[in-house]
């Protein structure tokens, strides 16, 4: 007969803070939320921004239209930026999505990590 492992003290307050640590990766859940909103209000910038742009190009010159242009391709690249955060942030912190078998499955995401994501936003912040 087997006698049951004692456990000291010490090991469980270690179990429970590495517990603690480990599910508090969760805590950045809300914040990914929050920008999938922020992208929803650029989304909404752009499309008023493209209104803009057909109702009144007709009235502008074209350094007025290039502003709103770029304006626009700014707005894009924010947007891609939330998304490289989001999905590589969610992904590479909080838990796996799974998705292996989506058609539209983005092809960077199977090679996503701290150091890809880094060099990514980077990347995308220096263009």
């Amino acid at each position: 007969m087997t006698s049951p492992q004692q456990t000291s003290p010490t090991s469980t307050f270690a179990d429970i803070l590495g517990h603690t640590i480990f599910v508090s990766r969760w805590l950045q859940a809300p914040l990914y939320l929050g920008l999938i909103i922020a992208q929803g209000v650029y989304v909404a910038q752009f499309g008023k921004e493209l209104w803009h742009l057909v109702t009144h190009f007709n009235a502008m010159n074209e350094a007025q239209i290039m502003m709103l242009v770029l304006a626009m391709v700014d707005v894009v690249m924010i947007a891609n930026l939330l998304i490289m955060v989001i999905i590589g942030g969610y992904e590479t912190f909080v838990s796996k999505i799974r998705m292996d078998d989506h058609p539209d499955k983005p092809e960077w995401l199977s090679h996503v990590n701290p150091n890809v994501l880094n060099v990514n936003v980077r990347r995308t912040l220096t263009w």
